[in-house]
């Protein structure tokens, strides 16, 4: 038993943590010693193989006994390290005892772990620190500082699990006193509190701190490095990541990760090609990063050369690869990474179904969004919003309506973002009525706050229906700010539709108010003008547009055909096809004046004309 204690070298003991063993007889005997070989089995994870060796050994000493509780507790099988442990032919010590405190801790039985804490006869320094981090993981600040009080001998180890917990709990002055109250300061206790002060916003007193600790590790230059990052000071930030005596790859990450939340692609890009390596975190950041900047395809360049380095994503990972093909409608790609999601883990994450359904809708798949959305084990209110703003994107709201019932039949509370999709999707189908009514019951409920988004779909749907007076009425009676720009236009939107200049006018200029530089704002109300047949009006909304440099960004559409993505831009007739397609456009053209389906020619040429403006 002295061998097997001689083993444990720090006095403290996390949750979770392995408890490794030597047999007294030594090597020589390993082979012969079955405790020995229930403690390494045990080790290795092969728990079931150790319990069935155990059952068959006649002689077993304490060690075996406590490797066994442990493996159980290591593996969350808490129910089979307790009845073991409480068999009444039962061999345990401290190190046995504070075994399954452990995996009370770590499974986050507080109370458990508190009634088999004040049972145990014998207590060590390991034994009060798990305790100690047991409270602290949990939160439970009050608790585990009492606990620390009452302790009769404080190591290193518990001075470090109070004081990190005080940090994490953003309690920067008691941190600092605990600090000074310290007897002994090792690096990881400089290193928390370097952290802490760093991620309060007070860089300069955490590098004055860091600048006199007696001894710094890489995660002390890590710590120091992530808070610049953090603040914005990203060229101190790389000032000190040059001078770092050693780095890894986590330096590199933070580094990276730094440029991104300070909008500097191109810097975190030329990082990230100077890295010796690379690992998961590299790759997801930048690929994050990329999205965040619009560059959806360079996302997905990254995402294969990930692949090709022989790197396995992980769930973000999976995330980003999935919105970046959703971003660019890509539906092949996104079917490949589809692919790949099925042979992992992920497969049933939510998170990643909910994405895939958001893929599968804007690639026009509906079909597929809903199956899915059908094969999710766990569904959640995130699921099942997510396909109730599928079916309101293709403008199906007799789909997204049948399926708001069943959620809510299935148990599933609707939130604000369902009713978002609700209406939306009633908007879009021109259910006024039903809109109307959902509206009625979402104003109603206590329990909902309603949002912009919600007002902007009501208006919408008010807008698109031609009932623009109902609409204006609404609004002057929903008392909205300024600042409310999607309201206002939703509202011009439909006027533009509808031709309706007086209340277009009132709708733009409060839109103006909020947006003053929003090129599509005056496009819509040049429309408007021309459709009522004021050129003169029309004409000066131009002369405005011109004066504030403003213009309209011109329409791009594509499409995938064949494995080929071929892109198009108004006026643009540089595609091969083009006389072939503009063939087509014109029997289209036809076909819809034929069933009275075309728009108003003036709405056209007004349309035209102020493209050859613009380009």
């Amino acid at each position: 038993m002295a061998a097997a204690l001689r083993r444990i070298r720090s006095p403290r003991l996390r949750p979770g943590a392995s408890f490794p063993y030597h047999s007294a007889a030594g090597e020589s005997n390993h082979v012969q010693d079955p405790n020995r070989r229930i403690a390494d089995l045990a080790a290795a994870g092969r728990v079931s193989d150790a319990r069935s060796l155990f059952d068959r050994t006649a002689d077993r000493d304490v060690v075996s006994w406590t490797a066994l509780v442990a493996a159980y507790a290591r593996h969350g099988m808490l129910q089979d390290a307790r009845a073991l442990f409480d068999r009444p032919d039962a061999r345990r010590n401290v190190v046995t005892w504070t075994a399954l405190l452990s995996g009370y801790a770590r499974a986050r039985c507080i109370d458990d772990a508190r009634a088999l804490f004040e049972r145990m006869p014998e207590r060590n320094a390991v034994s009060w620190n798990t305790m100690l981090e047991a409270y602290t993981s949990a939160g439970r600040l009050e608790d585990a500082c009492a606990l620390f009080n009452s302790m009769p001998v404080r190591d290193a180890g518990a001075w470090n699990i109070l004081l990190a917990a005080l940090v994490r709990s953003g309690i920067m002055d008691k941190a600092r006193m605990l600090f000074e109250r310290m007897p002994e300061r090792n690096v990881m206790s400089w290193t928390t509190m370097v952290s802490g002060i760093a991620r309060s916003g007070s860089v300069d007193e955490a590098r004055a701190l860091f600048d006199v600790m007696p001894e710094r590790n890489v995660v002390s230059w890590n710590a120091m490095i992530s808070g610049y990052a953090r603040n914005c000071r990203i060229d101190e930030a790389l000032d000190l990541f040059m001078k770092m005596p050693m780095s890894d790859i986590a330096s590199w990450n933070i580094m990276i990760t730094g440029f991104i939340q300070n909008k500097d692609l191109n810097r975190a890009k030329e990082l990230f090609d100077e890295m010796p390596k690379r690992n998961v975190v590299t790759w997801t950041t930048m690929m994050n990063g990329c999205l965040q900047g619009n560059e959806s395809e360079t996302a997905l360049q990254l995402f294969n050369g990930m692949l090709i380095d022989g790197i396995r994503p992980n769930q973000v990972t999976f995330l980003g690869a999935v919105d970046a093909c959703s971003n660019l409608a890509g539906l092949s790609e996104g079917q490949q990474v589809h692919q790949m999601i099925c042979k992992t883990s992920f497969q049933f994450d939510t998170f990643i179904e909910s994405t895939l359904m958001k893929l599968y809708a804007k690639c026009g798949e509906i079909r597929l969004a809903r199956k899915v959305f059908d094969l999710s084990r766990e569904k959640d209110v995130v699921s099942w919003n997510g396909m109730i703003a599928a079916y309101a994107h293709h403008g199906r709201g007799v789909e997204a309506i049948a399926l708001y019932g069943k959620m809510q039949e299935n148990g599933y509370k609707p939130n604000d973002v369902t009713y978002v999709g609700l209406l939306s999707a009633c908007s879009h189908s021109g259910l006024v009525d039903e809109g109307l009514r959902i509206f009625e019951y979402v104003a109603k409920d206590i329990s909902i706050a309603v949002r912009d988004e919600h007002y902007t779909c009501l208006i919408d749907l008010c807008s698109r229906a031609g009932r623009l007076d109902d609409a204006k009425r609404l609004i002057h009676g929903l008392k909205l700010k300024p600042k409310s720009s999607t309201v206002w236009n939703a509202l011009l939107g439909g006027c533009n539709a509808h031709g309706n200049e007086s209340i277009g006018d009132l709708a733009a200029r409060h839109l103006l108010e909020a947006e003053p530089d929003n090129a599509g704002t005056y496009t819509l109300l040049c429309n408007i003008y021309a459709s009522a047949g004021k050129w003169k009006e029309a004409a000066k909304i131009r002369s405005e547009m011109n004066d504030r440099g403003l213009k309209k960004q011109p329409g791009c559409s594509w499409i995938e055909l064949a494995n080929k993505v071929h892109v198009f831009v108004a006026r643009d007739k540089s595609h091969s096809e083009s006389d072939t397609i503009n063939s087509m456009l014109q029997d289209i053209h036809h076909m819809m004046r034929m069933s009275c389906t075309v728009p108003r020619d003036h709405m056209q040429l007004l349309d035209e004309e102020l493209v050859d403006l613009q380009v």
